[in-house]
């Protein structure tokens, strides 16, 4: 472990940039967001509409740990993520808030995300967790995928309200 957590970096894969957020991504990224299905098993799954959408994005925005997902060979802005959380007691970040558009479902998109945002991570702690909705199949597939270990329970936490949540884990050791 060393140092302070680098909350924006930019990371570029083979596939993609993982870029920090701007004001002017607004309009390519509600173009990705703006569909129903990206948000259909997510617990705000009203998020696809323009006012919920524009809360997540200003979010975003104030984090200053918010990135941009940017498809390297045509230049477009396809989703988002960002770190939350990090807790140098613990040894631990979150990466969340995280959604991709449909074009990009499957196969080695995901998967070069997270390995990027991982990567990066677990320079700086020992272990990066994802709360996923419980009910969110696909994204829990998703986490099983890239070894993602499933802690017990079904979690709430107070910036959620009452959604339920599971808890994934990957550990430094096991990356």
């Amino acid at each position: 472990m060393t140092g302070s957590f680098e909350y924006q970096p930019t990371l570029r894969g083979a596939n993609v940039t993982v870029r920090p957020i701007e004001p002017d991504d607004w309009d390519s990224m509600f173009d990705v967001a703006s569909d129903p299905r990206v948000w259909e098993q997510h617990p705000v799954s009203n998020r696809y509409l323009e006012a919920e959408f524009r809360q997540y994005f200003e979010d975003s925005l104030a984090t200053g740990s918010a990135f941009s997902f940017v498809d390297n060979a045509s230049g477009r802005v396809i989703g988002s993520s960002r770190y939350f959380g990090f807790d140098p007691e613990k040894s631990e970040v979150e990466i969340g808030w995280t959604f991709l558009g449909r074009d990009y479902w499957g196969g080695a998109w995901n998967r070069e995300i997270k390995q990027l945002m991982l990567d990066h991570a677990l320079q700086f702690v020992d272990i990066v967790v994802f709360w996923v909705g419980e009910s969110n199949y696909r994204s829990r597939r998703a986490m099983e995928k890239i070894g993602g270990v499933l802690r017990d329970g079904v979690h709430t936490r107070a910036l959620s309200g009452d959604d339920p949540y599971v808890v994934f884990e990957i550990r430094r050791e096991n990356w």
